[in-house]
This record gives structure tokens, sequence and C-alpha cells, in this order.
């Protein structure tokens, strides 16, 4: 039976207290030790006025001034004067469709992708700001569930899927149109193996071939990875928590092509602190456990302060090389990489990577983050809320 995982969380809250029985739990101290460690100013959040008051789950920046979000009903909003207005519209015939990724690229040119069972999962694209949107996959299987999409350029991208019979039904693109299957080159699906549909982060890419994709729902969570744009796949695992129909990771984030970060948590556990962001200084071969963030719940988004593409160091022709030049850069840039955190329960920011956060106060049930640039950002949350944020 096909589950959507993020409608869990709606039985998970309205339920008692969130039972954390048998979960993973950090001592509590330790999330607020690390969450006091930082010194750095902090950032400064603006409340903007999106047009909407359905709920919003993805963010895509396509600069300081242009963005696009998306939402429940069909909805999505663009802004073109870095947040000052917005303009929000429903796409016609998708009223009842849940717009859980989108992609911007330009102020003109965006797609967006639709979650749900069967022909609820579809893709469309507009070139002309919004006026009109084509169609361009809509999923016939009726056991389908597609999650979230990754782009590397305005024509190249992948859409991660739930799995079906053991296989994952991820499609991509070459040409900004069509979308052809290739789950044959991906590893095996394990049992209830899924992504989760939270913020439309659960794949990322970086440069022109490096993808990564993170599952959970399953015995493991992992980390399926490409460096040739889906042509081949590895496996790899993760020690966030995991193990249940509702764990696993729900966002990854890569800042180059070595030094990435996951998050996600327990769905089934909204007050829980758990183990629940990940490292990974080789691409994503191997992973560390970081600091929990000191919000309760799982993370359903998260994101470098950087643009999409920023510090691409050159192509991939050392990859087997990457374990002393992943040390280096880490020594060089660890002090740059900002990233930020968002969930149900809470946000978080970290100015080294997650080794310590510090928490967003008063920033609830916003489920999607992302940066134009190393400093200007957005996020995005129930009742058409969206913050500016500011390193």
């Amino acid at each position: 039976m096909m589950i959507d995982r993020v409608s869990l969380l709606v039985v998970a809250v309205a339920s008692a207290a969130g039972c954390t029985d048998g979960l993973p739990r950090p001592d509590a101290s330790t999330a607020a030790a690390s969450a006091r460690s930082l010194a750095a100013r902090p950032p400064v959040l603006t409340p903007q006025q999106s047009g909407t008051t359905n709920r919003l789950q993805a963010i895509s920046p396509v600069s300081a001034r242009v963005a696009w979000a998306s939402g429940v009903g069909g909805t999505y909003a663009v802004t073109t004067d870095g947040g000052k207005t917005w303009r929000a519209a429903v796409v016609p015939g998708a009223e009842a469709l849940q717009f859980r990724d989108v992609e911007g690229v330009s102020d003109q040119i965006a797609y967006l992708m639709a979650a749900g069972v069967g022909t609820d999962s579809r893709i469309y694209k507009t070139t002309n700001g919004g006026a009109t949107w084509s169609l361009q996959f809509e999923n016939q299987d009726p056991n389908g569930f597609y999650d979230c999409f990754a782009f590397w350029t305005a024509q190249r991208g992948i859409t991660m899927a739930d799995s079906v019979d053991g296989r994952f039904p991820v499609i991509r693109t070459g040409n900004g149109k069509d979308w052809i299957d290739i789950g044959d080159r991906l590893p095996p699906a394990q049992a209830g193996e899924a992504a989760f549909a939270a913020s439309g982060t659960c794949a990322a890419t970086q440069g022109d071939r490096r993808a990564w994709l993170v599952t959970g729902g399953a015995e493991r969570a992992r980390v399926l990875a490409t460096t040739d744009r889906g042509d081949s796949w590895a496996s790899y695992d993760t020690p966030i928590i995991q193990g249940t129909p509702s764990s696993g990771g729900f966002s990854v984030a890569f800042r180059d092509r070595h030094h990435g970060i996951l998050g996600g948590g327990e769905l089934a556990a909204p007050a829980a602190l758990s183990n629940n962001v990940a490292r990974s200084r080789d691409g994503g071969r191997t992973w560390q456990l970081a600091a929990p963030t000191p919000f309760p719940g799982a993370i359903f988004g998260l994101s470098y302060a950087q643009g999409h593409g920023e510090r691409d160091r050159g192509d991939d022709a050392d990859d087997d090389r990457v374990g002393d030049a992943a040390r280096r850069d880490d020594d060089r840039d660890g002090d740059r990489a900002a990233v930020v955190a968002t969930g149900p329960g809470g946000a978080a920011w970290s100015a080294d990577e997650g080794t310590s956060w510090s928490p967003l106060d008063g920033v609830l049930n916003y489920w999607a983050v992302a940066f134009a640039n190393d400093r200007v950002g957005w996020l995005v949350g129930t009742d058409g809320r969206i913050l500016k944020i500011e390193l």
C-alpha cells in the first residue's frame, strides 16, 4: 500500500505528546550546549507576503531578486524584486495537486513537480513567467509516487520516486522536455524504501554530473549517488535515525563534490530529539553523525548558504583522490560552510556545517529553505508564510 509519509506527520502531531520509546535520543543538554556555542551574529529574518494562504513546501531562488515557491492546492508564487512583492497563482487544472518541488531557472522559466499517488505525480513547465504551463510528465503507474527533483542545468534534471516492486522508477531529462525512466540503472530497493516529499530536497545535484538521492522507510536509510548524470549508481549507508516506515533521510545538500550534509528524523516522534544530521567529506561514500538540531522532530529541509552551483571545484577527474583533497578543503572552508535546517518543530542555523547549531527563535512550521547566494535565502511553510533570511 502506498503511504504518503509526510501525511503521517499530521497523525503524529495530532496524537498525544510524540512517544519516543525505542528511538535514539541525544541528551538535551548536548543540543542546548551546541546551540549556545555559536558566537556569530544571528541571521536577520523578515516576514514577507506570499499572496496565498496555502501551505508552501518548496523554494527555489534563482538570484537574490528572483525566486519561485510552490505548495498545495496547485499553488506557486514568484518574486522578481527580492521578496518585496510576491505573485501567487494556481496552475489551471492542477487545483487538487500538491506541488512539493519547484525549480526556478529565470523570472520566466520554472518547473513544478506534483507529488501524489498515480497520475497526481506530474511535472509542469512554464517559459513565460507562469502565464501558461505545459504538462511534461504524468505518472501512469497506480502505485507510483514521485517525491522531488533536482537539476544540473536549465535542461538537465532528475526526479526521485518511491520504490515500486523493488525498483526506483527514477526519471531524468536531458532536454528540459522529455522525461525518461532510468530506474533499471539504480540499485534494487529495500522493502518499503522510499523518499520523503517534504521540501523538494530529497535529491541534490552538484556540478555537471553528480547527484545524490536520500531514502528512508526501510531497514536502512541510504544515499544513492551518481557521478555520471545517472548512468550508474552506488549505494551508501547513513547513520541517522532509521528502520521504521516513517524514518530516514529527508533532505540532502552538497557544497562541492566532496562535502555534503543530510537531515532527516522520525515523523512519528515530533517532540523527540534524535540523531538527525550527518555529514560526508568524500562525496557521500561515508557519513558521520553531526550535532543534532536543537529543535525536535524531523528535519524537512536544509540548505547550505550558497547559490546553486557555487563552490564547484572543477571537473571530476580527481574523483579517486577525494580523501586528502576533502580534508584540505574542509580545513580551508569549514568556517564558511553555513547551513540552515528547518522542520515543523523549529529551525536552526549553523556557522560550522553542523558542528554546532543555534535556534532561529519563534520559527515553527517552515518546511523548506534555500539560498540564492551565501547571504540571502528564504524559508517557506504553512499558511503561505515566507521568511527572508539574511546572514
